[in-house]
């Protein structure tokens, strides 16, 4: 199922790339507040990470516009144990969001768009012990993403706020699982108009 969609999204890149008025390439990072949600009831709480990489902004309009990612994404829960110690799930993954914007005249613009994301390491953290989680989870995972940002247009420096609903099960057991989170990040795209 990943190779399809990596490839359905490259097409659409290139093909994107091809017919835009103009593209600019950028870069941007910033903040994660992630959980993990469990079907089953257990709660999890939030974890905080980080996120970092680059983008390419490609205008069809003055108006429209694709804006595929390539982001390093630290993602993960916390949750309580029977010990009175807390499990920290840190998720690593490569994510490929492409964002379709609509973008105002004063800078603002809002995006929604898929998203896939490559697992690059688990691992739990309790009690001073690190167990790797990897085997135990999907090295795929898809999700949704809508958000608002803004660039200042002379300078092509902005910032974004995003929110990642996941739409698939990362767990490999019984229990359906899915990352859901929020980011918020500084970005510069360069030769900005």
């Amino acid at each position: 199922m990943k190779v399809p969609f990596l490839i359905t999204i490259l097409l659409l890149i290139a093909v994107a790339g091809a017919n835009a008025q103009h593209a600019n390439l950028g870069i941007k990072g910033g903040l994660n507040v992630y959980n993990m949600h469990n079907d089953n009831g257990s709660k999890n709480d939030a974890m905080t990470g980080f996120h970092a990489g680059l983008l390419t902004h490609i205008h069809f309009t003055k108006t429209f516009a694709l804006q595929p990612e390539f982001l390093y994404s630290r993602q993960g829960a916390k949750h309580s144990i029977s010990d009175g110690g807390v499990a920290h799930y840190n998720l690593d993954y490569l994510n490929i969001p492409v964002m379709f914007q609509y973008m105002f005249n004063n800078g603002f613009r809002l995006e929604a768009g898929p998203q896939a994301g490559f697992l690059m390491k688990a691992r739990q953290k309790s009690n001073g012990s690190e167990t790797d989680l990897k085997p135990s989870l999907f090295k795929t995972d898809f999700s949704l993403g809508i958000g608002i940002g803004y660039i200042q247009p002379q300078s092509g420096f902005g910032f974004d706020a995003r929110y990642n609903a996941g739409l698939t099960d990362i767990t490999r057991g019984s229990v359906k699982t899915t990352n859901m989170g929020f980011q918020v990040g500084l970005l510069y795209q360069m030769d900005h108009r």
